[in-house]
């Protein structure tokens, strides 16, 4: 059984560990614990953040503002072992029916569904909740 399925469930954050995202935060929006045909391994649908938002000050004017506080978002299907689980939760519950296994199938279909993810991440970022996942790693 793989280290740490109890902490590994919806909506939790954690941070991917190897690859082109290593050092990204990401939401877990389908865990696999047994995995499928196509994936035969323990893993999680997730979605996640490749270019945080930059720094605000108050003497910006609000178009740069909105520029600097865009987000460009991911979504991947990750082994486990790849995934360092952190104590933070985000909710995001539209995404759960918009990102499923389907999703990959073809081009269009994934594009929307980035869109969506980008809605979801950019609103939640302006709303200042979450403040820890909208910040890079420094390490």
């Amino acid at each position: 059984m793989p280290r740490s399925l109890a902490i590994l469930k919806v909506g939790r954050v954690a941070i991917i560990t190897r690859g082109r995202y290593a050092g990204k935060k990401v939401v877990l929006i389908q865990p696999q614990d047994s995995g499928t045909k196509s994936h035969p391994y323990p893993h999680a649908l997730v979605a996640g953040i490749e270019r945080y938002p930059q720094q605000i000050t108050r003497r910006m004017s609000k178009t740069r503002q909105t520029k600097r506080s865009k987000v460009k978002p991911f979504i991947k299907v990750i082994n486990y072992n790849h995934l360092m689980p952190t104590r933070y939760t985000l909710e995001l519950e539209g995404l759960k029916g918009v990102v499923t296994a389907d999703t990959f199938k073809e081009v269009s279909q994934r594009e929307d569904a980035k869109k969506t993810v980008k809605k979801a991440l950019e609103e939640r970022y302006t709303s200042g909740k979450n403040r820890w996942f909208f910040t890079p790693l420094r390490f």
